[in-house]
């Protein structure tokens, strides 16, 4: 059996207060990839891109080139085989988004585009196939705007997919830079969602050891996502732009004060773009639940309203939790907060009706 994928966890029928069990799980965090991969080194004369060897039924390892990178079940690619694993964990609806290593922002930008389009239409065909199990979310090829602008509106227009995933960085350049700014409006004037994801961690090769790109690496990415775009007045200037980053944020919550407090002290390294305190973004984006701890959850909650956070669970990597949700559902809380948790918040988040999966 392939390790690195975490098995279906049981389903918990939420009997508290009353009605919760009426409310649907959304988990806006999962990752889905096609089955079969064209070996696009061959088609385009150079090394760095993922394939599959299909080893074994039901399991295939991901190779860059030919070095090994994850073992990966089918649940990894095959709508359905999801869908026995979401009626297990007591999951409604899944948000598929691609997996950040075949983001490809390091190719070519045509080949990158070709690429986003390859990954794009596979999600749109399992959401036609499944439309009250999924939403999709497209890739696009981020360094390159004209042609990024270009899929993003082919993703909303005509797969309708209700937004994109992007990086945290973008072959190391932050989420600020103008060169961004053209497919910013573009989301935001198509209403399209954007999910934000750590990749490419920063210091990832002097951490190799302990797993620590993904324990601590990623945590600081979504930090240094989030305030690159507060800093460099993203928000400010697209300020109907719907963005949520994975992992709760990261370490961004648990250094607010630091942040502020750089903020203040410090205006002349800190407010060269926007002279906005970063506290009053507090609020004006959405975070995922997968910070694995209860209380650090409710001080979530209690930071940026439950109505900017959504369950996320990074389905179905072992980073991830089990079940989508089993933390909101475990915890004491008010009814319409769970539900707002569970449900509300990915909707909002999402631009999309409720009535769509029931």
């Amino acid at each position: 059996m392939c390790s690195s994928i975490h098995l279906s966890g049981s389903n918990q029928n939420i009997q508290s207060n009353g009605n919760q069990e009426n409310a649907l799980t959304i988990d806006i965090h999962t990752h889905i990839m096609p089955e079969h991969l064209p070996k696009w080194s061959k088609i385009y004369g150079y090394s760095g891109f993922i394939h599959l060897d299909h080893h074994k039924a039901g399991c295939a390892r991901m190779m860059r080139d030919d070095v090994f990178f994850r073992e990966v079940q089918e649940n990894c690619w095959s709508g359905a085989a999801r869908i026995d694993d979401m009626n297990k964990q007591g999951v409604d609806v899944q948000v598929l988004s691609t997996i950040p290593v075949l983001f490809s922002y390091w190719a070519k930008p045509e080949h990158c585009y070709d690429i986003s389009r390859f990954l794009n239409d596979h999600i749109a065909s399992v959401v036609e196939r499944y439309p009250k199990k999924y939403v999709g979310l497209g890739t696009i090829p981020m360094h390159a705007n004209q042609l990024a602008v270009k899929e993003l509106e082919r993703c909303v227009t005509e797969l309708g997919l209700a937004g994109i995933e992007i990086g945290s960085n973008i072959n190391d350049v932050n989420l600020n830079e103008p060169e961004f700014f053209p497919i910013y409006e573009a989301a935001e004037a198509l209403g399209a969602c954007i999910f934000v994801h750590p990749w490419n961690m920063m210091g990832e090769k002097n951490i190799s050891r302990y797993w620590l790109p993904w324990l601590v690496g990623m945590p600081a990415e979504s930090s240094r996502a989030i305030c690159s775009m507060i800093f460099g007045g993203v928000f400010e200037k697209f300020p109907k732009l719907k963005v949520a980053f994975a992992h709760g944020g990261g370490s961004f919550p648990m250094t607010i004060g630091r942040i502020e407090h750089g903020f203040l002290v410090r205006p002349d390294l800190c407010a060269i773009d926007n002279n906005k305190n970063p506290r009053d973004y507090l609020g004006k984006f959405y975070l995922d639940t997968l910070v694995h701890d209860p209380k650090v959850l409710q001080y979530l909650i209690d930071l940026f309203g439950a109505n900017r956070i959504a369950v996320g669970s990074d389905y179905p990597f072992p980073l991830g939790e089990d079940n989508a949700g089993e933390l909101v559902k475990s915890m004491n809380l008010d009814y319409q907060i769970k539900k707002q948790l569970l449900e509300s918040t990915a909707l909002e988040w999402l631009g999309v009706s409720r009535e769509r999966f029931i």
